[in-house]
């Protein structure tokens, strides 16, 4: 959906659809019938923004296949759906019955990270709206921490300016910016925005910038307003928001707490786990936080990385660092412009919740009512609706991407 900043730019707002299994462009269009379709009737919008993620095997098919990529743009569009951003993060297989640390694979260290992002770099600049001069794609910080050495940060530098070229002639070729979002994550290589600043701040900001996670900002207990003050002094843009929430233990001490937290331990993906501290330490997984030789201490709060619906809170004595994404929205739009302009709800994690949506009904209410939810707290802090109108009567938007 489209809102307006009082400073005049279009700000989007969109769910992203990681949350869905689909891996062929068959499927992705019937879960879009199943799913996005009845989001967007529920929230009475003329046109829903989904982040599309597109795994490996459909994003060449579609880069090699420019007629292919304009039948997925037309479906979108009978469908009132448009698209300024996808997923790059998991390469496939996300909804396989385990996941956990084949989500960071491949890394930056190789060809096949930089081909997959470079072919949905192709296919986002032929499904931008016309009005559209931006897109952006989100993508892991570098890999996984384990195991990476200084020779890993070259060959991943070396990945990343090889892509920044293709993308260069992207923009020379359509005219569209496409830039790639690194999304710092616990346990990654860029785990915290200072390690952002690291790794990120001599990278080409026409190309490349960070997606902000607010869960994983949660995570790391950082602070919005030191978090984005410390990017925008490195000259990192913030080229995309997710809009989480994490899960928050104020006593792990206490036994009701544990066992709140112990319903949230499933076998498919990683739930990284921290305790408040300075720096922040913690495991790589919730039931290692619980229980045995790396178990958390209980002096601080903990929060772990489950991305729980951002409209709903857990069951008690849990809570939500939901006051995190509030303070989040707020910087990202206090400026005379928005910091970023992207904005996606990303619970990918409806089906691992203690108490998942009972069917695919459930699920379009709950994606629907996040949406709502963000859409409310957009438009208190100042933005406004915009107005239905045709693709041709749409002036294009002003393109940001350089610094």
């Amino acid at each position: 959906m489209r809102l307006r900043h009082p400073g005049g730019e279009l700000v989007h707002l969109g769910y992203c659809t990681n949350v869905h299994p689909a891996e062929d462009l068959d499927g992705i269009l019937a879960q879009l019938d199943t799913y996005a379709l009845p989001v967007r009737e529920r929230l009475d919008e003329p046109v829903l923004g989904v982040g599309l993620w597109l795994a490996h095997q459909v994003a060449a098919a579609l880069a090699a296949d420019a007629g292919l990529t304009l039948r997925l743009r037309a479906e979108l569009t009978a469908r009132g759906l448009e698209v300024v951003t996808l997923n790059g993060f998991p390469y496939g297989g996300f909804h396989r019955p385990v996941v956990k640390h084949a989500v960071y694979r491949p890394d930056w260290t190789s060809p096949e990270r930089r081909r997959y992002t470079a072919n949905l770099a192709h296919v986002l600049a032929r499904l931008l709206p016309d009005d559209v001069a931006e897109g952006s794609i989100s993508t892991l910080p570098f890999g996984w921490r384990s195991d990476w050495r200084p020779c890993h940060t070259d060959q991943a530098g070396h990945q990343i300016r090889l892509l920044g070229d293709e993308l260069g002639e992207i923009h020379r070729r359509t005219g569209r910016t496409v830039r790639v979002a690194f999304e710092p994550e616990p346990g990654c290589l860029v785990e915290t925005t200072g390690d952002a600043v690291r790794h990120l701040s001599d990278l080409d900001p026409r190309h490349f910038g960070l997606c902000l996670d607010v869960c994983h900002l949660a995570v790391a207990f950082e602070t919005p307003e030191e978090a984005l003050s410390r990017l925008a002094g490195a000259g990192i843009p913030v080229v995309k928001a997710q809009v989480s929430c994490a899960l928050h233990a104020e006593d792990p001490a206490d036994p009701a707490t544990r066992a709140a937290l112990a319903a949230f331990a499933e076998p498919r993906f990683l739930h990284q786990t921290r305790r408040a501290g300075r720096p922040a330490t913690g495991t790589d997984d919730l039931p290692e936080a619980l229980t045995g030789p790396a178990a958390l201490g209980d002096g601080n709060p903990w929060r772990t990385h489950f991305h729980i619906p951002v409209h709903a809170d857990p069951v008690p004595p849990l809570t939500s660092t939901r006051h995190v994404l509030r303070g989040a929205l707020a910087a990202l739009l206090r400026t005379d412009h928005p910091v970023t302009r992207h904005f996606e709800t990303e619970t990918y994690t409806w089906s691992v919740l203690p108490e998942p949506p009972r069917d695919s009904a459930g699920l379009a209410d709950g994606i629907a009512a996040e949406l709502d939810w963000t859409r409310r707290e957009l438009l208190a802090l100042g933005l406004s609706g915009t107005e239905p109108e045709s693709e041709r009567d749409r002036s294009p938007e002003p393109n940001r991407s350089a610094r």
